[in-house]
């Protein structure tokens, strides 16, 4: 049976509040002033050496969608557009883990 601590979906089912503060309380937030400190590179990199690709079916190394984020912030706004299509046969498992898990 796997431990709630090696959980990394730990409000798949709504059971808990969704918003920041109900993520804060079950600890998804512990480390992430950590991760920030090493940098928006240091992060893509770790992610493109994972091998980690979309869940679509042309498996996109998301490393390398992250990478062509500008690498300078301006006064210009920035969004990363994440498409959780359920489209594509065999893609029907993105919903449940986008809706019930968001990071508001």
């Amino acid at each position: 049976m796997l431990k709630d601590q090696d959980r990394i979906f730990t409000n798949l089912y709504g059971f808990g509040e969704p918003g920041l503060k109900g993520a804060q309380s079950r600890g998804d937030w512990d480390a992430t002033k950590d991760l920030v400190a090493r940098g928006r590179m240091a992060i893509v990199d770790e992610v493109r050496k994972s091998g980690l690709r979309g869940r679509g079916g042309a498996g996109f190394v998301t490393g390398m969608k992250w990478s062509f984020m500008p690498k300078e912030v301006t006064d210009r706004p920035h969004y990363l557009v994440v498409n959780a299509d359920e489209g594509e046969p065999g893609t029907s498992r993105t919903g449940k883990s986008c809706g019930s898990s968001r990071r508001n």
